[in-house]
């Protein structure tokens, strides 16, 4: 099986390096991979340091457009059968990436999630907790299931499903967008536990109390249409 490894970078000069490389030696069981960074947009020598990296698909956004528009723009560039989407901001390990691989190879799963509550995890800011339970309780609420962590950014997604999804979300509502439209398929997310270490606003973390709003919005939208 070929792994399409998509990552969105936008404005992590200190970690973008990193992470590509750590992806890059992470060795997986009966897997081939392709890695697809897609600067969107980045004003602080990201883009620099990505043009500097070899054996990698590099797209490049003029503008910044959100996690969810740089997501398609990787999308286009995918050959593998399967589609996994990586952070560049080293909250989510790259050794993570073969458990979230193993449900599928082992024919017992389609789309795979991470769960940062089922494993080991830097506890992360209270409101963030607290967000994050609400939105997967209204997930579960809404479409019959009993998904952990819904906002996660590890997700493992077969690449004929991702790109027959009409996916039009920019930003962080690409999250509860392509779970919610997965979920009315009829589809069963498999969970497994992710090791998860969480930046604070300091330190560059991005998402805020609005992309928390706005997922609450669209999956009351989903929903009903």
């Amino acid at each position: 099986m070929k792994l399409s490894i998509i990552i969105p970078v936008y404005n992590e000069a200190a970690t973008v390096a990193k992470i590509i490389q750590t992806v890059k030696k992470q060795p997986l069981s009966q897997i081939t991979k392709e890695i697809i960074v897609v600067d969107d947009g980045s004003t602080d020598g990201t883009t620099k340091i990505v043009k500097s990296i070899s054996g990698i698909k590099k797209v490049f956004l003029i503008k910044n457009k959100g996690k969810g528009a740089a997501l398609r723009a990787g999308l286009k560039q995918v050959t593998g059968q399967y589609v996994l989407i990586q952070d560049a901001d080293l909250e989510y390990s790259p050794a993570d990436i073969q458990l979230l691989l193993d449900p599928v190879i082992n024919q017992k799963a389609e789309v795979v999630y991470g769960s940062r509550f089922l494993g080991p995890h830097r506890n992360m800011l209270f409101w963030h907790l607290l967000g994050n339970k609400f939105l997967s309780l209204v997930t579960n609420l809404f479409y019959n299931t009993t998904i952990s962590d819904m906002e996660v950014g590890y997700k493992l997604i077969p690449a004929k499903l991702f790109k027959n999804l009409i996916l039009k979300e920019n930003r962080f509502g690409f999250e509860p967008e392509i779970t919610s439209k997965i979920l009315k398929q009829g589809i069963r997310i498999y969970e497994v536990p992710i090791s998860y270490s969480g930046r604070e606003f300091n330190e560059g973390k991005k998402i805020t109390w609005v992309d928390g709003l706005r997922a609450f919005f669209l999956l009351c939208k989903n929903r009903l249409v």
